[in-house]
């Protein structure tokens, strides 16, 4: 293997073991916690992470078998089902594992249209799911820690 996808590879390995310190304490008695009224719960921002890192796959080709109820959309106070949830974040890193160890390396700077950046490498769309990942389990973490 070459040096990108053994790089990427470490990347998606980090961002799970930094994700899980919030992500394994999440549970059904505190799906519904928000940080204030306005927020939204620890549950739609889960389901929000599965979903985001899914629907992304379409950029990469990789069309999406799941349904978007949360990019884009207000936590209404709508529930969600947890185990669905720890599904979704379960499929969307194998899908990020499987992209990296099947695209030849010369794809990764390949350009991809975007309606939210524009044209980017497939890189920067990738590290980008990564960050999105990271920055709402640092919500949820806030959340647990200060939200009721």
């Amino acid at each position: 293997m070459s040096m990108t996808p053994d790089l990427l590879l470490y990347m998606i390995e980090q961002n799970k073991l930094t994700c899980s310190f919030s992500f394994d304490r999440i549970a059904q008695e505190n799906l519904s916690w928000r940080l204030n009224p306005k927020t939204a719960s620890i549950g739609f921002v889960y389901r929000h992470i599965g979903e985001t890192m899914n629907l992304f796959g379409y950029f990469f080709g990789v069309p999406p078998t799941i349904p978007n109820t949360t990019m884009g959309q207000e936590d209404l106070g709508q529930t969600f089902d947890l185990e669905e949830s720890k599904g979704y974040v379960s499929m969307g890193f194998d899908m990020l594992e499987n992209l990296v160890k099947t695209k030849p390396e010369s794809d990764w700077s390949r350009p991809v249209d975007t309606p939210f950046f524009g044209a980017v490498p497939e890189m920067r769309l990738f590290s980008h799911i990564l960050f999105h990942n990271s920055h709402h389990a640092g919500q949820i973490s806030l959340i647990l820690s200060r939200g009721s």
